[in-house]
């Protein structure tokens, strides 16, 4: 009898040991990237990954293959936020955090697009995406922020979050339990959006006539509306606006190498700021549809014009000399193709999902 408990026991305290050291090669694990003593000049792996609870996502809208996001076969990316929310005593700062999980980029990559518009309009720079989540809540990115920027792949559906910790304060800022969206050029992250289930691809509604070839490719004036409603005719710049001068590499997706010419103009922001309150609402389901005297068309969200931390801003430049693409056209400096670049910009409509 007694050799039959002290062989049970012997079985239970091996059994616990076992567990123990489990427990503990999993922790070393999960913490084998955490960089506690700063051995290298990384600050980005100081702390440890906590995961982040995912949910099913789905694609649709104008799309030939939609279904559900398989994350399994996308690549883990990550991003560095300092998340701030607007309020009404002044930006409230959440914390500042690494995520790590998938790009809209490749969420979006092997989507085969099936524009409503396509016989009309057949470029892509008129897209845009709603992303919903559990509760309803809804951000608007363009097509352009996705696929057109210098740096790719800076919107994310978060899957694990790592606290980025002042190294005097010590100060641990609220962790997210749930996967979100992380938009990485936006200053205020209202966009940031926790449990999304759904993304649709969707076209601008616009009305221009498309007129290829016109010569001259000229408009002395620039419309803009609030809700279909025309606030303001644009025909000069206002006098004491600042301008400014981006050296470029101006290049095309279709024809390649514009020029190196730079370019001066001044903040479309700055122009238009009084039109929309920058708020919650407008910074989430706010996007404006711009459009040239010729038909060509281009969607922007409201974020990412009125909205950035890289200031890589939106110019409008003024050139009422120039028969071929004057009075006014844009520059849009975070892109790297010149696709978004309107010329004889016509018409600004601010829109809202």
């Amino acid at each position: 009898m007694k050799r039959n408990l002290l062989f049970l026991l012997t079985i239970v305290v091996l059994s616990c040991q076992n567990q123990q050291v489990n427990k503990e090669i999993h922790t070393q694990f999960q913490n084998a990237n955490v960089d506690t003593s700063d051995l290298t000049n990384n600050f980005y792996d100081n702390e440890e990954t906590y995961p982040l609870k995912l949910t099913h996502l789905e694609i649709e809208g104008e799309i030939k293959n939609p279904g559900m996001v398989d994350f399994s076969k996308l690549p883990v990316r990550s991003l560095i936020v300092k998340e701030t929310l607007p309020a009404e005593s002044g930006n409230k700062f959440v914390g500042a955090y690494r995520y790590d999980g998938y790009s809209l980029f490749d969420i979006l990559n092997e989507r085969i697009l099936a524009k409503k518009n396509q016989d009309a309009f057949p470029p892509i720079i008129d897209l845009y995406v709603i992303i919903e989540n559990e509760s309803g809540e809804k951000c608007v990115i363009s097509w352009g922020e996705i696929f057109y920027p210098n740096h790719l792949n800076e919107i994310i559906i978060a899957k694990s979050v790592m606290r980025i910790v002042p190294s005097k304060t010590h100060e641990l800022w609220p962790l997210p339990e749930n996967c979100k969206v992380v938009v990485g050029t936006d200053l205020l992250t209202s966009r940031n959006i926790e449990k999304p289930v759904k993304i649709t691809v969707k076209s601008a509604v616009c009305d221009l006539e498309i007129t290829k070839g016109m010569q001259p490719l000229f408009t002395p004036k620039v419309d803009v509306f609030v809700k279909k409603e025309l606030k303001w005719s644009i025909t000069e710049p206002p006098k004491n606006i600042q301008l400014i001068n981006y050296e470029t590499t101006f290049y095309g997706r279709g024809r390649g190498i514009h020029s190196t010419t730079p370019f001066t103009g001044f903040m479309v922001k700055t122009l238009l700021k009084e039109l929309v309150m920058l708020n919650k609402e407008s910074i989430q389901n706010t996007y404006l549809i711009i459009g040239s005297i010729d038909g060509y068309r281009v969607v922007y969200t409201y974020s990412e014009i009125f909205n950035r931390n890289d200031q890589a801003e939106l110019l409008m430049v003024y050139d009422p000399q120039n028969q071929d693409g004057g009075a006014f056209r844009l520059f849009p400096a975070d892109d790297f193709f010149s696709d978004r670049a309107i010329k004889a910009a016509s018409i600004i409509s601010f829109e809202r999902e």
